[in-house]
C-alpha cells in the first residue's frame, strides 16, 4: 500500500456525503414550494391593474332607467317652479314699468275709460274655440295695442288669494300670450273699472309647466280677487261661478250701471269641451287686505323642494351603482382566486 503524503487532504467520509445530499434536498423542496405559491398568487402588478368598479350591462341599463325616471318625475314641478319664478319677477317689476310709461299712468287710465265707453258688445264663448272671442266694436277708432301699454307688455296684475294666483295680464288671448300669463280679451272692457263695464280675463288650465287658472274651479261665491292696473287697485267679490256648455252660446255683455269682471278657462282638464266662468262685481271701498296685498311683492315660487328630492334620488342611484359595481368586481376577483393553479411540470 502507498502512503499518503503529509500535504494530501483526506478523502470525504460517507457521513459528510449524506449530509450534503440532505441539504440539497431541502433547497429543492423550498424552491418547489416558492414556485407553487408564486403560481397560486397573482402578481402585485396584475392585482393593481384590475378595476375596482366593474358594472354589468344589466346594472348600467338599470342605472340609466332610474336616472331617466327621476328626471321625468322632476320635470313637471321644475317647469312649474321656473314659470312661477319668472312670473313673480315680471309682477314685481310691473310698478317700475308703469312709472316709466309714456303717457303717464293717469293719462293712460283716462284713455282706457274712453275706450270702454265706446264699446258696443261683449264676448262670445264659441263651441269650437279654446278661448272666448269678441264681437265688440268701438264707436270711434282706438288702437287697442296702445291702451295701457308698458315696456314689459303687462297691462295689469290679477291676484286670487283663495287659490294662490298672482299673474301678469297681457293684451290679447293668442297662444303665445297665454303661455306667459293671463290675457285680456280684446273687445271687452279694459280692466280699469267703471259703471257699465265688463272685462274678460282668460288663462290656461292644466298646463304641466304652469298653474295659471288650473284651480279656478275651486273659487267660490264670496271670494275676492284683485286687479291692479296702472297703480289703481280694483277689488271684486265673486257673485257667480258656473260651468258653461259652449253649445249653448252665451254672450258676456255689459250690464247697465254694474262694474263686472269675468275670469274664463277651459274644462275638463285635457278635454276643454266646456268653460268655467267666474264673475266678480266691484267691491267699494277696497278691503284693506286687498290694498296691502296689491302693494306687496309676489309670493314667488317658494323653495325648490323638487330640486332637493331630485338630487337625493340621484345620490341614492349613484351609491347603489357604486356598491353594485364593486360587488361585481369582488365576485370576479374571488372567482379568479378559486380557479385551480397550473399543474407543476414533471
Amino acid at each position: 500500500m502507498r502512503r499518503r503524503g503529509r500535504g494530501a487532504s483526506p478523502p470525504p467520509t460517507r457521513s459528510r456525503e449524506n449530509a450534503d445530499e440532505r441539504g440539497e434536498g431541502h433547497v429543492n423542496d423550498d424552491v418547489t414550494a416558492a414556485t407553487a405559491q408564486t403560481r397560486a398568487r397573482p402578481p402585485r402588478s396584475d392585482a393593481r391593474r384590475r378595476p375596482r368598479w366593474r358594472p354589468s350591462v344589466l346594472l348600467l341599463v338599470t342605472l340609466a332607467a332610474a336616472v331617466t325616471g327621476a328626471t321625468v318625475f322632476a320635470y313637471a314641478p321644475a317647469a312649474q317652479w321656473l314659470a312661477d319664478y319668472n312670473q313673480a319677477l315680471i309682477v314685481d317689476g310691473y310698478p317700475q314699468s308703469v312709472a316709466a310709461a309714456v303717457p303717464g299712468p293717469a293719462d293712460q287710465r283716462a284713455e282706457a275709460h274712453r275706450y270702454n265707453e265706446a264699446l258696443s258688445a261683449g264676448a262670445i264663448l264659441a263651441a269650437d274655440a279654446n278661448v272666448p272671442t269678441s264681437s265688440a266694436r268701438t264707436g270711434q277708432e282706438f288702437d287697442y295695442a296702445s291702451m295701457l301699454r308698458t315696456d314689459s307688455g303687462v297691462m295689469s296684475r290679477i291676484q286670487i288669494p283663495s287659490i294662490g294666483v298672482d299673474l301678469p295680464i297681457y293684451h290679447g288671448t293668442d297662444e303665445a300670450t297665454l303661455r306667459k300669463g293671463a290675457g285680456h280679451l280684446e273687445g271687452t272692457s279694459l280692466p280699469v273699472g267703471g259703471a257699465s263695464t265688463h272685462a274678460v280675463i282668460t288663462a290656461h288650465r292644466g298646463l304641466p309647466e304652469a298653474a295659471m287658472f288650473t284651480d279656478l274651479d275651486r273659487v267660490k261665491k264670496g271670494d275676492l280677487f284683485t286687479l291692479t292696473t296702472f297703480g289703481e287697485v280694483l277689488t271684486y267679490r265673486v257673485i257667480d261661478a258656473r260651468v258653461v256648455d259652449p253649445a249653448d252660446t252665451e254672450t258676456l255683455r255689459q250690464e247697465e250701471g254694474r262694474d263686472l269682471v269675468t275670469l274664463v278657462t277651459c274644462t275638463p282638464l285635457g278635454i276643454n269641451s266646456h268653460r268655467i266662468l267666474v264673475t266678480g262685481e266691484r267691491e267699494t271701498p277696497n278691503p284693506p287686505q286687498s290694498v296691502v296685498a296689491a302693494g306687496g311683492l309676489a309670493e314667488g315660487a317658494g323653495f325648490p323642494w323638487w330640486a332637493v328630492a331630485y338630487l337625493a334620488a340621484l345620490v341614492v342611484i349613484g351609491v347603489y351603482g357604486w356598491w353594485a359595481g364593486r360587488s361585481t368586481a369582488a365576485r370576479s376577483r374571488l372567482a379568479g382566486r378559486d380557479a385551480p393553479a397550473d399543474a407543476p411540470m414533471e
